[in-house]
C-alpha cells in the first residue's frame, strides 16, 4: 500500500471518528497547545487516558501556563501527581518547566532535534510535540503505533530488535505528510488505544482493514512479535502503621532521589529480596495485612504492621485519616491506607 493512500485515510478518519472528549485537543487540521501536548503526553506514557484527564484538568487548573508550574514548589508537584505512578515523571517535569522557562522564555523550541535536549523528553514525546504543536513531521512512535505498524506489514523480527524496521515504516508515513501531521499523529494513537487493541482487535471498525496484511491472514494477535519476558524479581518488607495519641498516622517526606523520591509515604523496613529475613517485630507490633504492589522492574509485597509504640520518622508528617487521605500517596501506599482506614 502507498503511504500516501495511508495518509489520506488517516486523515479522513481522524476528521469523522477521532476521540472527542480529550481535553489537551484542537480540532482537526489546528495545532495543539505545545504546553499542554507536552503535559499530556508526560502523563501518559504507561497510563491510560482515563486516569490522566483528572490529573491534567487538576493541573492546569492549578498552573494555567508553563511559567506558573515552573514556578511551584516541587513538593506540591509531587502532591498533586500522588497516585499517577512513575513519579520520576513529576520531577523531569518541573525540572522540564524550569528549564524551558530559564532558557526558552517560556516557549518550547520548535524543532525535533531541539525538543531532544530538554529534561525527561525523549523521541516519542518530542516526536509528538513537534508533530502535533507546531506541524512539524517528525516520526511518532509509542507501543500503540508500533502494534499498528507490525500488523499493517506483518512484521516478522522481534522486539526491541525491530524498532528500527518499525521506526523506518513510521518516517515514511509522515515524509508523505506536510499539511497536517499532527492529526495523522492522533489519528494513528487513536486507532491503537481504541481499535488496533493488544487482544480482541474490532478490525471491523478499522479504517486501515483492507490494507492491513494481519487482518488479511486472520493472525493480528500474533503481532508485534516479542521476546519473553523474565519473571518479575519479588521483593517484601514491613510498613509500619504508628498512630499518636490523636489517632493520627506518620508519615514521612521520601528522600528526593530513588524510586518515589519526594513524595509522602509510610515508614518501613529496607526493601529485601524474597528470600531475605525481615528484621525481628518489636513487642507488641503484629502483622494485620498485606499489600502486593508491581513496578516496573520488581514487584513489592507489604506487610502491614501495627506498631505504635515504634519510633516515629526523623521527618514525621502526621495525617489525620479522612475518607480521601490516600489520595495524598502514591499507589503503593495508598492501598495501605485503604485497608487500615
Amino acid at each position: 500500500m502507498p503511504y500516501t493512500e495511508l495518509v489520506d485515510i488517516l486523515h479522513n478518519w481522524y476528521a469523522a471518528s477521532r476521540r472527542q472528549a480529550l481535553p489537551w485537543r484542537a480540532p482537526p487540521q489546528h495545532l495543539n497547545d505545545p504546553y499542554h501536548v507536552w503535559l499530556s503526553e508526560i502523563m501518559l506514557q504507561q497510563t491510560t487516558v482515563k486516569a490522566v484527564i483528572p490529573y491534567f484538568l487538576k493541573f492546569t487548573h492549578a498552573w494555567p501556563r508553563i511559567e506558573d508550574l515552573a514556578a511551584a514548589p516541587l513538593e506540591d508537584v509531587l502532591d498533586n501527581w500522588a497516585g499517577l505512578g512513575y513519579y520520576a515523571r513529576a520531577r523531569n517535569l518541573h525540572k522540564c518547566a524550569q528549564y524551558v522557562v530559564a532558557n526558552h522564555g517560556g516557549r518550547f523550541p520548535e524543532a525535533y532535534d531541539a525538543l531532544l535536549t530538554l529534561p525527561g523528553i525523549g523521541p516519542y514525546t518530542a516526536g509528538a510535540i513537534a508533530t502535533i504543536a507546531f506541524g512539524r513531521p517528525a516520526p511518532v512512535m509509542d507501543g500503540n503505533i508500533e502494534r499498528i505498524v507490525a500488523r499493517l506489514f506483518c512484521i516478522q523480527e522481534m522486539l526491541p530488535a525491530a524498532k528500527p524496521i518499525y521506526r523506518s515504516h513510521v518516517e515514511q508515513i509522515f515524509a508523505n505528510d506536510i499539511q497536517h501531521p499532527g492529526d495523522i499523529a492522533q489519528a494513528l494513537m487513536d486507532i491503537g488505544a481504541t481499535i488496533c487493541t493488544p487482544t480482541a482487535p474490532q478490525c471491523m471498525l478499522c479504517p486501515l482493514r483492507l490494507h492491513c496484511c494481519a487482518a488479511d491472514a486472520g493472525t493480528m494477535n500474533t503481532y508485534p512479535r516479542k521476546a519473553a519476558k523474565a519473571p518479575v524479581p519479588e521483593k517484601h518488607a514491613y510498613v509500619y502503621i504508628v498512630r499518636n495519641a490523636h489517632g493520627q498516622i506518620a508519615a514521612e517526606r521520601r528522600a528526593a532521589k530513588g524510586l518515589l523520591g519526594g513524595m509522602l509515604g509510610l515508614p518501613t523496613s529496607d526493601w529485601v529480596t524474597i528470600d531475605q529475613p525481615l528484621p525481628d517485630l518489636e513487642p507488641g507490633e503484629g502483622e494485620v495485612a498485606q499489600v502486593r504492589h508491581v513496578f516496573t522492574h520488581f514487584a513489592l509485597t507489604l506487610h502491614i504492621v501495627a506498631a505504635d509504640a515504634h519510633p516515629a520518622p526523623a521527618n514525621v508528617v502526621w495525617m489525620t485519616m479522612s475518607a480521601d487521605t490516600y489520595k495524598k500517596f502514591p499507589t503503593l501506599f495508598a492501598k495501605v491506607i485503604r485497608l487500615i482506614a
